[in-house]
């Protein structure tokens, strides 16, 4: 029974990680319809900004709740003023363009803090699930996750901005005809993407190394996963998390945690050839 627990909570840190992973590829993705190849150096710096404030002497819940996601979020309106609201409508070029956007950034970070291991400690401690010991700051990964999804849903279900934003992304000449700013849109909602996978690279610093080259290790999760979830953002992202993350974390535990990846790689390939829509194309889809 002891071990049942352990497996479930792992379980749930797996979907969490994920959930976070993959929430501000989702808003930029499902709203605006940009294929965002440096999401992965978004993560990134959003871990260095954790590393680096914490290291500085900022209280770690400050640099990652805070400092990651404000410095992101801001990178992420610079890159949308810069260049990104040049190709909208244009796929293809976004996606040459983010790619260029990655290289960019792996190479000037690598230039600044060199091709090495950064870290910082998880804070709080650990505890007992009967025989087994492991870190809390696993909880506090789902709990932030969970905090995440629902501040994102409320606020594009019940908000004025939220209105605005799901109106303009569906019809923007309408929009502006009603005096909405399109442009100025289109920038806030890259930056909350941004800010979110800012946040995300935050809270996964402590528990994993930070490199100029770590995002490629996080990228493709979560493509399949937005993907894989379909047209609702939030449910069809959650819903994927939820799939794809007990799948991951099922095989790997049965087996070893390389195995557990290409398990999830292989569901996310069975589910969308079975649902080439995603899950929320197929169900869910009036859902956000």
């Amino acid at each position: 029974m002891d071990l049942v627990a352990l497996i479930g909570f792992n379980v749930l840190g797996s979907i969490a990680s994920l959930l976070l992973l993959s929430l501000g590829l989702g808003v930029i993705f499902g709203l605006m319809k940009i294929i965002n190849l440096a999401h992965g150096e978004f993560l990134m710096l959003g871990a260095y900004a954790t590393v680096l404030s914490a290291n500085a002497g900022l209280n770690i819940w400050i640099a990652m709740l805070v400092v990651s996601p404000l410095f992101v979020g801001a990178v992420g309106l610079i890159v949308e003023r810069g260049f990104i609201r040049f190709f909208y409508g244009r796929m293809i070029d976004t996606m040459l363009a983010t790619w260029g956007l990655s290289l960019f950034l792996i190479g000037l970070t690598t230039t600044i803090f060199g091709n090495t291991v950064k870290g910082v400690s998880a804070p709080l401690g650990g505890f007992d699930i009967g025989r087994y010991h492991t870190s809390l700051y696993g909880a506090v990964t789902i709990a932030i996750a969970l905090a995440s999804v629902a501040a994102v849903w409320l606020g594009l279900r019940y908000t004025r901005f939220g209105l605005v934003v799901r109106a303009t992304m569906q019809n923007p000449a309408m929009a502006a005809a009603l005096g909405v700013s399109p442009p100025r849109v289109y920038m806030a909602t890259f930056g909350i993407g941004a800010a979110l996978t800012g946040l995300a690279g935050g809270v996964l610093a402590p528990i994993s190394g930070v490199s100029p080259v770590m995002g490629g290790a996080y990228v493709a999760k979560a493509f399949i996963t937005v993907i894989g979830g379909g047209g609702a953002i939030v449910t069809g992202t959650g819903l994927a998390s939820v799939l794809f993350g007990f799948i991951n974390q099922i095989a790997a535990f049965a087996t070893t945690p390389v195995f557990g990846e290409v398990a999830l790689l292989v569901a996310a390939i069975v589910m969308i050839r079975i649902l080439p829509q995603g899950i929320t194309g197929r169900f869910f889809r009036r859902g956000l």
